[in-house]
């Protein structure tokens, strides 16, 4: 089994525009959900995109006047999003986003982590630092903004096998294989070769966190939580920080 950087790096990153639908497409239902949980007017307001990726929610935050710190451990997407920023404020971080801090001059007034990123942490310990983490660098009144999936309820039998895309040349599916703590994610692609297809599997584990203790472990760090119906079936997560940690 390998880990969620090397999975991504061999395995999900050379395909990951052709599964989101191209990458206009992406950013569109990016700049969508960031219509929906960022409010606009935001000159001279700090975002950090927490596993950036190739920029489906970075580029709207910059386009509404957000100073964005991408962070993405994957070399090829981050490629991508630097060849759509331009003279957008954007800087762009190759490392772990657990690391954000290290990254920052001062407090953020916004810090998003989209997508199922959050379940690539290893264990439950890991996302209350994470959490910690975050409500240190928020300003008062700033706003963690999260999605991921609820794997709480485990599939059953071939429920467990999803489609995840496929056309002519392409095809992805998705099995989960579930433990006590963790879903085991084995990501099966046939790519045609010729006349002929060509199979690759990868397998990584995520993390099985449930909406609720989610919540409850941001209200343990200060936040206020708004629980929200996200895109895909996703859970939204909007967070906000009212008072720091340390005070």
């Amino acid at each position: 089994m390998t880990t969620v950087t090397e999975h991504y790096a061999s395995h999900l990153a050379p395909v990951y525009l052709w599964m989101a639908g191209g990458l206009d497409a992406a950013i569109s239902r990016g700049e969508a959900e960031i219509d929906l949980v960022c409010p606009s007017g935001a000159d001279g307001l700090i975002a950090v995109d927490l596993g950036a990726g190739f920029g489906m929610h970075t580029v709207s935050l910059a386009r509404r006047g957000y100073s964005v710190v991408a962070i993405d451990t994957s070399a090829i997407l981050l490629g991508i999003l630097r060849d759509q920023v331009d003279t957008l404020p954007v800087r762009i971080v190759e490392d772990d986003f657990v690391a954000f801090q290290k990254h920052l001059d001062g407090k953020a007034n916004l810090l998003l982590c989209m997508g199922d990123t959050l379940t690539h942490l290893p264990e439950q310990r890991s996302v209350e630092q994470l959490f910690a983490d975050i409500a240190d660098s928020l300003q008062v009144g700033g706003r963690f903004i999260a999605t991921f999936r609820d794997y709480s309820t485990p599939l059953t039998d071939t429920s467990r096998f999803i489609p995840v895309k496929g056309d002519n040349d392409r095809i992805l599916t998705c099995f989960l294989e579930y433990a006590d703590h963790h879903v085991t994610v084995h990501d099966v692609l046939h790519e045609r070769s010729g006349s002929s297809w060509q199979q690759r599997v990868s397998a990584y584990q995520k993390l099985r966190l449930s909406t609720e203790w989610v919540a409850q472990a941001l209200q343990a760090k200060g936040f206020s939580v708004r629980i929200e119906q996200g895109f895909a079936g996703m859970v939204r997560v909007v967070a906000t920080a009212h008072t720091h940690p340390s005070s």
